[in-house]
């Protein structure tokens, strides 16, 4: 069965969604490099700063959703067989990407 993974930056989340089962993955457990682990956890920690100042700065929200987007492309590569989903936190919303 294909992994079907949904990057977002939930308030306590762990970046990383089962978008089949639900619930946030151990990002130890998904298979992705050392970089990309830190890079989400680092990426967390802003989201986290967006969502106590309740989204108010647009510029840092999008700044925040291409930051999600760049990881969600990366995830992909890192796990070819994924299927692989951006939901931006600040828009409440999946954001469409691609990988060209």
């Amino acid at each position: 069965m294909m992994q079907y993974l949904i990057i977002d930056g939930m308030l306590s989340g762990t970046g990383v969604r089962d978008g089949t089962a639900g619930g946030y993955l151990d990002l130890e457990n998904v298979g992705l490099s050392a970089d990309l682990t830190k890079r989400i956890e680092s990426w967390l920690v802003a989201y986290e700063s967006a969502h106590y100042s309740q989204f108010g700065d647009k510029a840092e929200n999008d700044r925040l959703d291409q930051e999600g987007i760049a990881i969600a492309m990366l995830v992909r590569k890192e796990q070819p067989g994924a299927r692989v989903e951006y939901f931006s936190n600040a828009q409440m919303r999946k954001l469409p990407f691609d990988l060209s």
